[in-house]
């Protein structure tokens, strides 16, 4: 059996990330899993038990019967406790044990992917006990692995994969939530257009354009007047949109063109996902 073709894309994202993962943390010192990470609460270590707790509940294991400490400052809502509960249970962890564990974890879920034989459409467990398609998930698996392979790159001082396949499904994850970001939560007027040009290792240039219902769809299209033009590098884009930076700490890093207090609110807004 091989995974549907829709979905390898995703399959081959996840794998060259987790196996990008593993290769950062395995030398590491004791010391160095205690290193703070873009992720507010979160060391090295607690970023590694999040993705194998992550990948734990996709193979279907039951979840940890665990009570967080009351004085985490960093979870302030249930999605939040949710997965911090993957992420305490193993704080007190070795490093041999967090890389075993990685390890073996990685083998099962390739094992996984290896043999998988359901539709795109089939349904799959989600956080908080609600439901999504395979494909839904493996999409936000690659993503998000893809993200904190950047956050513990990050934290160690190591650069790299900004243009791996993981790099791609972020950038389309992150593009289909930028009408929102626009549209709805920066309030750009209807009948506007919005331009996003990004350079760097990943290069793109999309519209979003408003409607006359205030709705948000984007394109490849230039605009010839767009209301607001920004432009910006890719690792600074996903940053923000990301939620791993804030506007002003990268106020140098993008150049708005246009309706200033409009391009203010979009930034504001930028952050679909922390």
């Amino acid at each position: 059996m091989t995974v549907h073709p829709s979905l390898q894309n995703y399959a081959d994202a996840w794998t060259h990330s987790v196996e990008a993962i593993a290769a950062l943390v395995q030398p590491l010192a004791e010391s160095d899993w205690n290193r703070r990470t873009p992720c507010p609460g979160w060391s090295v270590r607690d970023l590694v038990s999040h993705v194998i707790g992550m990948e734990c509940e996709m193979l279907g294991d039951p979840r940890p019967i665990h009570t967080l400490p009351r004085d985490l400052y960093h979870v302030t809502d249930e999605l939040s406790r949710y997965m911090e509960i993957q992420v305490d249970v193993r704080r007190h962890h070795t490093s041999p044990e967090m890389t075993a564990e990685l390890e073996y974890t990685i083998i099962r879920r390739s094992r996984q992917l290896r043999n998988e034989s359901r539709q795109p459409d089939a349904t799959v467990r989600a956080p908080l006990g609600t439901e999504q398609t395979l494909e839904q998930a493996m999409q936000l698996r690659a993503f998000d692995i893809w993200v904190h392979e950047q956050d513990l790159r990050t934290a160690l001082g190591e650069p790299g994969n900004l243009d791996s396949p993981g790099a791609y499904v972020a950038r389309d994850t992150l593009l289909s939530r930028l009408p929102k970001v626009v549209a709805k939560d920066a309030g750009a007027p209807r009948g506007s257009a919005v331009v996003i040009d990004v350079h760097g290792p990943l290069e793109f240039m999309r519209t979003v354009r408003v409607d006359a219902d205030g709705r948000g769809s984007i394109d490849g299209a230039p605009s010839l007047g767009p209301a607001v033009t920004l432009v910006l590098d890719w690792e600074t884009y996903f940053r923000l949109a990301c939620g791993r930076v804030r506007p002003a700490a990268v106020a140098d890093q993008v150049k708005a063109d246009g309706d200033q207090e409009l391009a203010e609110a979009i930034l504001r807004e930028f952050a679909v996902t922390r």
